[in-house]
């Protein structure tokens, strides 16, 4: 085989990361591989705009159909992002037999099961290396040299535009407000940041691993979501002197024959490895039965992290190719016949320790009143940490409880807010202080 055509929908930021990577390291691919990846088709909606990159002439279209349907391509890799265009491309390249490599995390949670099957039929394969975590190669890690364990757990920071917020509210004291709109100065953030502050970034993304790790058809829908528009830096002051640090976290964990499957932001030990994942920065951990506890850790975006990783599963497709191979895996990894339907546990179910916060006029029996709640509700206080008092004004008070079910703290903290002495609605922010 002389070359691999391969053609990319999406000429925007990362794919021009892609015709970068594809160009200034060729050689090296070529040494690698034993054959010559070639750029066949690039196509975009705007073939003008210089992205500072080379691409050779007749490259760049604005018919995707010249990279869908030419028969030179094997491997289309897809950029353009979004359900419904992106969805209907795909589903059109692998109808032509085409080998599929996207970023789109947000198509494959939500549609990723009928993608998956289409490709079954045409004996294609779809890979996504690029979906969760950037650069970093969590995801064949998971299908490849740690296949043979059963995952117990699998957590992460997996949003770096919250992860960059979260950080500098910790070291700066600065509210959430202020540091969103630094970020989107920056480029960190995008012009809507619904996505990423709220949590579906991440939550798309924690369907994929769950749905890898545990084997596990996963609904988006089904997974508890809660973003960190409501953190504020009076939070994050508490968590410090209990010893805390909060990031948006992606839990996943096997709980018998259920799964938890949650994102929200979390109160983590400070000697917690995943408490010194700062900035941008995406941190994965896993446990498994065999390899007990792994941490990937790295850049989970960008331009040229997530070139890599594209790069990375256009070869992997290539090497299969090159010995005359089509689909040599299935792309969760489990056979498609052996994919269960686990019941996610719903979130009041959950078991766990909890950070709360109050906002209480001063009065007298205020307190009591509070932890009668609790404890009618089966919750007890570990530690507990009061303001001075300021007579006639609002004071903070700050309870972290035992283990308790998440639905008797919702059903306490839905009477303490009834009080007419409680001024504004109650904080709950949820503990991991286990998992070390």
């Amino acid at each position: 085989m002389k070359e691999i055509g391969v053609g990319l929908l999406g000429f925007g930021t990362i794919g021009a990361g892609v015709v970068k990577l594809l160009g200034q390291n060729a050689s090296l691919i070529e040494e690698k591989l034993g054959t010559r990846l070639r750029l066949r088709k690039v196509a975009d909606r705007d073939i003008t705009t210089d992205r500072g990159v080379v691409v050779e002439p007749g490259v760049l279209t604005q018919n995707v159909d010249e990279v869908l349907s030419d028969p030179k391509i094997s491997v289309i890799i897809e950029l353009i992002g979004g359900y419904t265009v992106a969805k209907e491309f795909i589903l059109k390249a692998i109808e032509n037999g085409k080998h599929i490599v996207t970023a789109n995390k947000a198509l494959l949670a939500v549609h990723g099961e009928e993608i998956y099957a289409a490709a079954a039929r045409k004996g294609v394969e779809v890979r996504y290396e690029a979906a969760v975590g950037g650069g970093i190669p969590v995801l064949s890690a998971i299908k490849g040299n740690m296949a043979a364990n059963h995952f117990g757990t699998v957590l992460g920071i997996l949003n770096g535009t919250c992860n960059y917020i979260l950080t500098k509210m910790t070291q700066e004291g600065a509210d959430f407000s202020d540091v969103l709109k630094k970020a989107q100065e920056l480029g960190y953030a995008e012009a809507d940041p619904t996505f990423d502050i709220e949590g579906v970034d991440t939550a798309h993304k924690l369907a994929i691993l769950v749905t890898l790790c545990f084997g596990t058809r996963v609904h988006f829908d089904d997974i508890y979501t809660e973003g960190i528009s409501a953190i504020s830096a009076i939070d994050i002051n508490y968590a410090k002197e209990f010893g805390f640090k909060i990031k948006l976290l992606a839990i996943g964990k096997m709980d018998g024959d259920r799964v938890e499957a949650r994102v929200h932001p979390t109160m983590i030990p400070l000697n917690y490895p995943l408490a010194d994942v700062d900035g941008v920065f995406n941190a994965i951990r896993l446990t498994g039965d065999f390899v007990d506890t792994v941490m990937f850790y790295g850049r989970g975006a960008g331009m040229d992290p997530t070139a890599s990783a594209i790069v990375g599963d256009v070869m992997a497709i290539g090497r299969n190719l090159v010995v005359g191979v089509g689909r040599r895996s299935a792309p969760l990894g489990y056979l498609d016949t052996k994919l269960k339907n686990l019941e996610i546990k719903p979130i009041g179910e959950i078991i766990g320790k909890y950070y709360l916060r109050f906002s209480a006029l001063d009065k007298p029996g205020v307190l009591a009143k509070i932890a009668g709640v609790l404890g009618k509700n089966g919750i007890s206080i570990a530690s507990m940490i009061q303001s001075a008092r300021i007579a006639g004004e609002t004071v903070p008070i700050v309870i972290m409880t035992h283990e308790a079910p998440e639905s008797g703290i919702r059903s306490a903290l839905t009477e303490i807010d009834s009080f007419d002495f409680i001024y504004e609605k109650s904080k709950l922010i949820r503990i991991e202080d286990s998992l070390l």
